[in-house]
C-alpha cells in the first residue's frame, strides 16, 4: 500500500519536476492562450491608435494628428530618434503639454519626447495582428526588452502615458490605461501568444 502511494505521488510530481529540471514554466493551457490572444486585441487597438503609431513609423518622418499626415517643418527621426542635428524634438516639444491658451494645435509635450531610434524603429502602422505581436516581443527589434521590461514600459513611461492625456483637441487612446496594462499583462503572462493569420 505504501509503495503504491509513493509511486502515485512520484508520478504526480514528475511533470512538475521535469519543468524545474528544464528551467522553464509550464506551457499555458489552451484556454489561457485563447484569453491572452483576446487580450492582445486590446493591445493592438492601443498600439495602432494615432497617439502611439504616429511616432512608430517605418520611415524617418513622424506623423501628426489623427489622420497621420507627415509632420510639418521637415522633422525627421535623426541618428538617435531625437530629431535632426539643429532641430531636435525638444525644440518644440517640452516636458509637458502647453497650456490651453496656446491653442488646440500647440505642440504637445512629455518627458523625453522622441521617436524610437533607427536601429529598432518598432514601426507597426498597418501591421496585421500576428506581425505586430511578433514584433513587440522580439528583443532584437524592441530595444532588448523582455516581458517584464515591456510591462514596466507600458505601465510607467511618461511618454507612453501621454497618449491618455494628449492635450489640445487630440483624441486620447480609446482604452483606459488600466485596462490596457491589464490586457498587456494577461498577454505577456501567457508567454505572448500571437493571433493566427
Amino acid at each position: 500500500m505504501r509503495a503504491t502511494s509513493a509511486i502515485l505521488a512520484a508520478l504526480a510530481l514528475a511533470p512538475l519536476l521535469a519543468v524545474f529540471a528544464a528551467g522553464s514554466r509550464p506551457a499555458p493551457a489552451p484556454a489561457s492562450d485563447a484569453r491572452a490572444v483576446a487580450a492582445f486585441a486590446t493591445v493592438q487597438k492601443v498600439f495602432q491608435h494615432p497617439r502611439c503609431q504616429n511616432c512608430h513609423i517605418p520611415g524617418d518622418q513622424p506623423l501628426q494628428f489623427d489622420d497621420g499626415r507627415p509632420h510639418a517643418q521637415g522633422v525627421v527621426r535623426g541618428p538617435d530618434g531625437k530629431g535632426a542635428a539643429g532641430l531636435p524634438c525638444s525644440t518644440c516639444h517640452g516636458e509637458a503639454n502647453l497650456p490651453a491658451s496656446y491653442g488646440p494645435d500647440a505642440p504637445p509635450g512629455a518627458p523625453h519626447w522622441q521617436l524610437p531610434p533607427p536601429e529598432h524603429k518598432m514601426a507597426w502602422i498597418g501591421l496585421p495582428a500576428p506581425q505586430l505581436c511578433a514584433m513587440i516581443k522580439d528583443r532584437e527589434r524592441n530595444g532588448g526588452r523582455d516581458f517584464a521590461a515591456l510591462i514596466k514600459h507600458v505601465s510607467e513611461d511618461k511618454l507612453v502615458l501621454w497618449g491618455w492625456a494628449p492635450g489640445g483637441d487630440r483624441a486620447p487612446v480609446p482604452v483606459t490605461h488600466d485596462r490596457f496594462v491589464e490586457a498587456f499583462r494577461t498577454w505577456a503572462d501567457a508567454g505572448g501568444p500571437c493571433p493566427k493569420g
